[in-house]
């Protein structure tokens, strides 16, 4: 933080040079709370693709990991994106390797490659179809029976689409370090504390979790539950993050983090790569437009295809 400056000073500093510049602040569920605040807007990938295609602002600051603020800039490839910091990773889009996944697509012709939005601009030019978790569903449902389907690279989503759309789908070994660390023994110990409490779980989490959850969704899915349903208690299965809008849009009801497997205490699992980003550097890379997302332009002209039919099949 710039010396003698508060959380409050640098927030209302971004926002009159976000003005000044006629930039946008788009920010992930998973910001830390004082980044949400900043924001123009707050969501989940899909939503956030759709303001990153909307918006008429000349720069856009993600405020989320890497692969978001690529996905931005694919889909305006002639305005300035910038990321606080390149950094912000994603342990999926690492798993799931522009050279791994053009072998498989060779060992694969046959197959419709549906792919998971968090992967790299090189992988979703490779693709014929993006996804996220709120319309992942849908996208399989799109593709004709007769078809075989190959999922990448989230093994625990494409698990839970084989259950929910009875397709047979084969599915890359990749995974979420976050929602795998969920511990189901220590959920077990809270649904005795917690009664009453439904269970909300991201379908990127094991597959054990999800067949004892009330509720399997997207981040945006899981807080309209919370809004809509009866229920007063909830047992959250996701990153920590959510909690702060889950908390604005529903704030009589009691929400309840799920604890990670290797952690003693009750704090639930926060995502090491969104968390790499603060105030400070959003306030920075707004200043200096720096860093910058930038993209070779063929691989940003082929990643645009599978991204736009992913939008329009979500419309």
């Amino acid at each position: 933080m710039l010396p003698g400056s508060s959380e409050n000073t640098l927030h209302n500093m971004i926002t009159a040079i976000k003005k000044e510049k006629n930039a946008v602040i788009l920010a992930h569920y998973y910001q830390s709370p004082e980044i949400q605040e900043v924001a123009d807007f707050v969501g989940d990938s899909l939503e956030l693709s759709r303001k990153a295609m909307e918006t008429d602002s000349s720069i856009i600051v993600f405020a989320g990991v890497h692969f978001m603020g690529e996905t931005a800039k694919i889909i305006n490839p002639k305005k300035k994106v910038l990321i606080p910091d390149l950094g912000a990773g994603c342990s999926l889009s690492d798993s799931c390797t522009p050279e791994a996944f053009k072998r498989e697509k060779a060992l694969n012709p046959d197959h419709v490659f549906v792919t998971y939005i968090n992967c790299s601009a090189e992988v979703k030019a490779m693709s014929d179809i993006i996804c996220t978790s709120s319309n992942a569903e849908k996208i399989i449902d799109s593709i004709p029976k007769t078809k075989k389907i190959y999922f990448s690279p989230d093994k625990n989503l494409g698990k839970y689409l084989v259950a929910k759309t009875g397709r047979d789908i084969k599915l890359w070994n990749g995974s979420c370090v976050v929602h795998e660390a969920f511990s189901l023994e220590k959920v077990m110990d809270l649904m005795v504390l917690y009664p009453n409490a439904k269970i909300l779980v991201h379908p990127e989490a094991d597959f054990p979790l999800l067949k004892i959850a009330d509720y399997i969704g997207s981040t945006s899915g899981m807080i309209r539950f919370v809004q809509e349903d009866e229920s007063n208690e909830f047992l959250i299965g996701t990153e920590s993050g959510i909690i702060h809008q889950m908390a604005k849009k529903a704030p009589e009801k009691v929400l309840i983090p799920i604890p990670i497997a290797e952690d003693n205490t009750c704090a639930c699992s926060e995502c090491a790569f969104m968390k790499v980003n603060t105030l400070q550097k959003l306030y920075n890379c707004l200043l200096y437009e720096n860093p910058e997302i930038v993209l070779d332009p063929n691989i940003q002209q082929e990643a645009l295809h599978p991204l736009m039919r992913m939008l329009e099949l979500s419309k």
